[in-house]
């Protein structure tokens, strides 16, 4: 990635971000103030993409998290990179639309969606509702019947893995407040309950194992869990899930010791497992 190269020094000694001297922005604007490179934003979009699309032989999404950062110029520069948008909130998924992003490449997430958001996701078409937990899905189910529609869904899994980084920033361990646990059998009765739902069309799983991950194992782990739990819910259930969502959480470099592994190495890896 090249999060770091649009940050320089100039010869007045003033940090410059993507070539503009933050001196005179901080003078124009005034401060606080959010800089953004859109250049960078745009070569690390591309890098995820180009990535994705040699390692997965063009079956794969990148997916921006929108809970990094939203606005309307960051949903256009993301739609226009031809990205999938996640969403938390109907503030973002509103935001999103207003910025013309299409609704059915957004994926809204969250353990504790209102029943305002979700009726708001289904009125607008929104993509995918990564379910988080058997309430939820019981909840949704009525309310895309209320609207006389189905709902696509995914459901979070926590996929019991160890992602070497700190306990706050863990999400797929048994204890995670997000998503339902495989060892305790919980996330197979989710997706049991899911197929016999009316207005619930289950398409696929999601897990998220957290964040400043800097060794590729823990990702190949999730995906090799997940593809053993698909193959799981093909033989006792008798569905093909088509699509699998694994959270990113790439490390990135904080501090000068820092050394995150190459974003094409993590792609390329968990990609291996999964065609294996």
């Amino acid at each position: 990635m090249t999060i770091l190269k649009c940050l320089l020094v100039n010869e007045k000694g003033n940090l410059t971000i993507g070539g503009c001297d933050t001196i005179d922005l901080a003078r124009e604007f005034g401060t606080p103030l959010y800089v953004m490179d859109e250049k960078t934003i745009r070569d690390n979009c591309r890098a995820f993409k180009n990535a994705i699309e040699k390692h997965y032989n063009g079956h794969g999404r990148v997916i921006y998290a929108g809970k990094a950062f939203t606005c309307k110029e960051m949903c256009r520069i993301v739609n226009e990179e031809g990205l999938g948008l996640d969403v938390v909130s109907a503030g973002e998924i509103y935001t999103a639309l207003k910025a013309g992003f299409p609704a059915e490449r957004m994926y809204f997430h969250g353990n504790n969606k209102s029943s305002e958001e979700l009726e708001f996701a289904i009125e607008n078409l929104v993509g995918r509702v990564v379910v988080d937990n058997l309430t939820e899905l019981n909840h949704l189910n009525f309310l895309a019947g209320k609207h006389n529609t189905v709902a696509n869904i995914m459901i979070r899994v926590k996929p019991g893995i160890d992602a070497h980084t700190h306990d706050f920033i863990k999400t797929g361990s048994i204890d995670s407040k997000f998503g339902v646990a495989l060892e305790t059998g919980e996330a197979m009765d989710a997706v049991k309950a899911a197929t016999e739902l009316p207005n619930i069309n289950l398409r696929g799983l999601h897990c998220h194992i957290g964040s400043q991950i800097f060794d590729a194992e823990p990702f190949v782990l999730a995906a090799r869990v997940m593809m053993d739990f698909m193959a799981k819910v093909r033989d006792e259930v008798g569905i093909a899930l088509k699509e699998l969502n694994l959270g990113g959480g790439f490390g990135i470099k904080y501090v000068r010791e820092d050394d995150p592994t190459p974003l094409a190495t993590y792609i390329e890896e968990v990609s291996t497992a999964l065609k294996q």
